[in-house]
């Protein structure tokens, strides 16, 4: 059947308040431009005129200016999942005019089809290509697309123009069975494809394509500073100590990176080190970084959700499709990010933290305890199963104002017992086998800023005994003084002695 081609305001038009909406990409990249905007427009409208609408949106991970940006400033997001990393987003969620619950990345489609979250009225899909048979050639992330347009009562496509054809071959689509007929996840290694290169939907269910013509406006990540380098330094450093103990295989093991400079300084710095062998990828996004690990021959191959590269990059990549289509697969997050294959791969997972605290406890999302940044993320689905499960932060932030080494954190998304190594510019915190004081001295010599060492050995001997020897009464001094003076390192422990 041909398809209807209408405009974004057409589409927008179908919309009602409250309607829930999955959209397709992971990141910005795959994620709808033109229908999210006039969504975002007909909700200005209708506030003026004194009626309530708001939408809900479910995503693969956060999504763009197009799409997070236009709705938040329209206050036009009612409940929002799994994760944003928009300003304008962040602000209403903090101010509670968006219910936002913050999901591991791996589970939120099987959810969906558990029946957990309610029904899916719209998918809004991002393609590359289509054909009336249903088939279509998703864009350059895939997230959780297969399951929102099972799920949708209708479909819109918003066809973009400014993406290749030849992105056809790039995807491995693929969604498991729900319990109590789940087979196992047959990826045996990051190259292994186990799905269709295209999404196949029922045609009548589509309600109509918009074209659009734009790439994501993904920027490039600034050049790494000092502190970035020395942590990019340190987390090397570690694994090529790894590999000459023998406790990673000479042929090495696949490499999961999160997003950010800290994660581009890494990977710079594995491409770097001669003594590290050409390595796999089964990540969840790909930056820049590893465009450049590719084109170095450094890294062979990488399975990715998305491909979140700069506009510059992509151009690169889709002037040169003959070299890179064999490079990548990309996969929907329930796959990129799944536990199972994760520990069957022996994925060595790299993340950045918020802070940690001494007896190694993570903080990802939550600044001060309370205001949420971004979300956990796939850190959850990498930390808890991968081979080694590292965790990066700078030692200090604003200028020494605050310490990422706390004495508890405020938030905790990652206990203790994930986190096998913590590296920050001061060195590598290796908390392997380790009892809680063990990890608490360890961190304090190694991963501490020497501004706040003597003030958490301050901490550490307050403990009244028990295996982990918090001294609740003090365990958010660092957050107080924060609070109080707007400087951490004034924290006083004496008074709790």
């Amino acid at each position: 059947m041909a398809f209807n081609f209408i405009t974004p305001e057409e589409a927008a038009a179908q919309i009602n308040h409250l309607d829930s909406i999955g959209t397709s990409g992971f990141t910005a990249p795959g994620s709808p431009k033109v229908i999210p905007e006039a969504i975002a427009a007909k909700a200005l409208k209708e506030h003026e005129a004194g009626r309530e609408y708001k939408v809900n949106i479910f995503s693969g991970a956060s999504t763009n200016q197009h799409l997070d940006g236009a709705l938040a400033r329209a206050n036009a997001i009612n409940m929002r999942a799994p994760y944003q990393n928009t300003p304008d987003l962040r602000q209403r969620i903090n101010s509670h005019d968006t219910h936002y619950f913050d999901r591991h990345l791996s589970e939120l489609a099987q959810e969906a089809r558990y029946g957990f979250i309610g029904k899916i009225d719209y998918a809004i899909i991002e393609a590359s290509d289509i054909n009336d048979d249903g088939e279509i050639v998703l864009g350059t992330g895939a997230g959780n697309t297969p399951t929102w347009a099972m799920m949708a009562d209708k479909i819109f496509i918003e066809l973009n123009e400014a993406l290749p054809k030849e992105l056809r071959g790039m995807h491995d689509l693929y969604m498991p069975a729900d319990p109590p007929y789940r087979r196992e996840i047959p990826i045996y290694s990051p190259s292994d494809r186990i799905g269709s290169p295209v999404l196949r939907i029922d045609p009548r269910k589509v309600a109509g394509v918009v074209r659009s013509n734009a790439l994501d406006g993904v920027k490039p990540f600034t050049e790494p500073d000092e502190v970035s380098k020395q942590i990019g330094s340190n987390v090397v450093n570690f694994l090529l100590g790894e590999l000459h103990a023998g406790r990673l295989p000479k042929d090495f093991l696949p490499l999961q990176s999160g997003v950010g400079n800290v994660a581009n300084a890494v990977l710079n710095d594995l491409g770097l080190a001669n003594d590290i062998p050409t390595f796999e990828m089964y990540t969840e996004v790909v930056q820049d970084s590893v465009i450049n690990l590719i084109k170095q021959g450094k890294c062979r191959f990488a399975s990715t959700c998305s491909l979140t590269i700069s506009d510059d990059m992509m151009r690169e990549v889709f002037s040169n499709m003959d070299f890179f289509h064999d490079k990548f697969v990309i996969r929907p997050s329930e796959i990129s990010n799944n536990p199972e294959v994760i520990r069957r791969l022996g994925v060595i997972a790299m993340n950045t933290a918020l802070e940690a605290d001494i007896f190694g406890a993570v903080n990802s999302t939550h600044v001060l305890g309370t205001r949420m940044m971004n979300g956990i993320g796939g850190s959850g689905d990498f930390t808890r199963n991968g081979y080694i499960s590292i965790f990066s932060c700078p030692s200090v932030s604003k200028g020494g104002l605050i310490s990422n080494i706390v004495p508890m954190v405020a938030h905790a998304d990652h206990s203790e017992h994930s986190v096998d190594i913590l590296i920050t510019d001061q060195g590598v915190a290796d908390l392997r086998a380790k009892d809680p004081v063990q990890k608490a001295e360890t961190i304090i010599e190694n991963c501490a800023h020497p501004d706040y060492r003597p003030l958490l050995r301050d901490y550490l001997r307050l403990g009244k005994g028990g295996q982990t020897p918090h001294a609740l009464q003090a365990a958010f001094a660092f957050h107080t003084a924060f609070a109080e003076t707007g400087d951490m390192r004034n924290a006083d422990f004496s008074r709790f002695a």
